[in-house]
């Protein structure tokens, strides 16, 4: 196993997971905020935010899809050590990670059931650049509107128009963080 394999981890797990986590909801929880997270270090090309994303919500019971461009040898053991999540194909992840474009088609990953509708993915979109600026987002956590640059609009809203069916979205650029959840309702600038 190589050494980089090893290292990359929280610090402090306990401390750095319970302030990850709680950066995690808090975006949630307020579509269009973008907040710094941070303590994994993991293996390029994944984020410092995607990575820590990984260690706080994945584990052996975490179904995990790996798209194109961050399914490497590195990212592979990496979260293997760490994590223990399980590797699997789009239609059995309750995570998914990579850019936008590799992480298409959106109609290949579960979005719940209406008995189940938790039952589906989240993604975690690895984006170049996170800003206040771009789509408008309403709904749910957002006192008027706010706005988010987001890779594209109109699979966004078609996502959106399934609830409360429908895919959840953390998005991640360096050490920021975004999240789309299902319930926001999202027009182009």
């Amino acid at each position: 196993m190589r050494a980089e394999t090893l290292s990359g981890g929280f610090d402090d797990a306990p401390v750095d997971a319970a302030h990850a986590f709680r950066a995690a909801m808090s975006v949630m929880a307020c579509p269009g905020r973008i907040e710094q997270i941070a303590g994994a270090t993991p293996p390029p090309p994944l984020s410092v935010a995607a990575g820590t994303l990984i260690l706080t919500l994945c584990d052996p019971e975490t179904p995990l899809h790996l798209a194109k461009g961050h399914d490497t040898p590195e990212i592979r053991d990496w979260i293997t050590f760490h994590t223990g999540a399980p590797f699997v194909a789009r239609s059995k992840a309750m995570f998914a990670l990579g850019d936008w474009a590799a992480l298409l088609p959106l109609a290949d990953y579960p979005i719940g059931t209406p008995e189940y509708p938790d039952r589906s993915t989240t993604l975690i979109v690895e984006v170049e650049a996170l800003s206040a600026r771009g789509a408008t987002l309403r709904g749910p956590g957002i006192e008027d509107t706010a706005t988010l640059s987001l890779p594209e609009v109109a699979a966004l809203q078609a996502n959106a128009a399934q609830f409360p069916l429908g895919l959840d979205f953390f998005f991640t650029a360096g050490a920021q963080i975004a999240a789309l959840p299902r319930t926001t309702t999202l027009e182009a600038s």
